[in-house]
């Protein structure tokens, strides 16, 4: 049975909060060979009048994420299974590839057939990365229209990503 360390921020996590989780998001279990192994990282918090679920589960050569927020905490629940569910059904070839390379975790499941997905790379860029700071960096994307740009950092001489988040924040990613 898989782990779980479930925290709450501004939400106290009730056992019947606790057990529901573990019900649910353990349905998860029939994916993996050893789920012994395996520990979900669960965060509950309020948002406004919405209840944000995110679940975080590292595994061998992938990592699980999904997040929802829901007026009712046990639909915002329901909704992250259905997403974690939806993303192991949908890269299941890629993962499994992935991690059958790195000692294999997952059972072989099968796709119904009306879930067959294909992965298809569209479309490729080189770009050439102009030395430039966060704030040029930030500013060049929102004038692009883009959710991403890619720069030469000119603080940490690094190649950089800056990207809108969700909740409309900017995050960087430093590429060593």
């Amino acid at each position: 049975m898989m782990k779980f360390n479930i925290r709450g921020s501004k939400l106290e996590v009730t056992d019947a909060i606790k057990n529901y989780i573990e019900e649910k998001i353990g349905k998860l279990n029939k994916y993996f060979e050893n789920s012994n192994d395996i520990t979900a990282n669960v965060l509950i918090r309020t948002s406004g009048v919405n209840q944000k679920v995110e679940v975080t589960i590292p595994i061998k050569g992938a990592i699980l994420r999904a997040e929802d927020a829901n007026k009712d905490l046990y639909a915002a629940i329901d909704l992250v299974l259905e997403k974690l569910e939806r993303q192991i059904r949908k890269n299941k070839t890629r993962m499994h590839k992935n991690i059958k390379e790195n000692i294999s975790i997952f059972v072989d499941f099968e796709l119904a057939d009306d879930e067959e997905v294909e992965e298809n790379i569209v479309k490729r860029k080189t770009i050439e990365t102009k030395p430039m700071n966060e704030e040029e960096a930030i500013l060049q994307m929102n004038l692009l229209g883009h959710d991403f740009f890619v720069f030469k950092n000119v603080d940490t001489n690094d190649v950089s990503v800056v990207y809108k988040r969700k909740d409309q924040q900017y995050g960087i990613i430093n590429v060593k």
